[in-house]
């Protein structure tokens, strides 16, 4: 299960990130308390997942699918490069993260 909330807190970070870029430097109220929801519940799941993982491993897979979410659905809704250098880049997270969930004990 503790993957599971890692999982589902990987998503809603990447929901909280898309969404700052409409809060325009939390200005918009409504994009605001969005990205707010977003992001407690990803901290909050992410603390659950906890309970049974390394935190260093839990942390470590939590930023990596933000960061591949992000970056994904940057290329896809705004347009951002989508250049070889980039996406190896992102491929050696996508390893990274794959990697510290084959070697944990969880």
């Amino acid at each position: 299960m503790a993957w599971m909330y890692l999982l589902l807190a990987g998503v809603f970070e990447v929901a909280w990130a898309i969404g700052l870029k409409s809060t325009q430097g939390f200005t918009r109220l409504w994009p605001s308390v969005y990205v707010l929801a977003m992001g407690t519940a990803s901290v909050v799941l992410l603390g659950h997942a906890t309970k049974q993982l390394p935190i260093g491993t839990a942390y470590a897979v939590w930023t990596g699918i933000g960061a591949i979410g992000t970056a994904v659905l940057g290329m896809v809704f705004f347009g951002e490069s989508r250049d070889a250098a980039r996406l190896a880049c992102i491929a050696l997270i996508v390893a990274g993260v794959i990697g510290l969930k084959l070697v944990s004990q969880q």
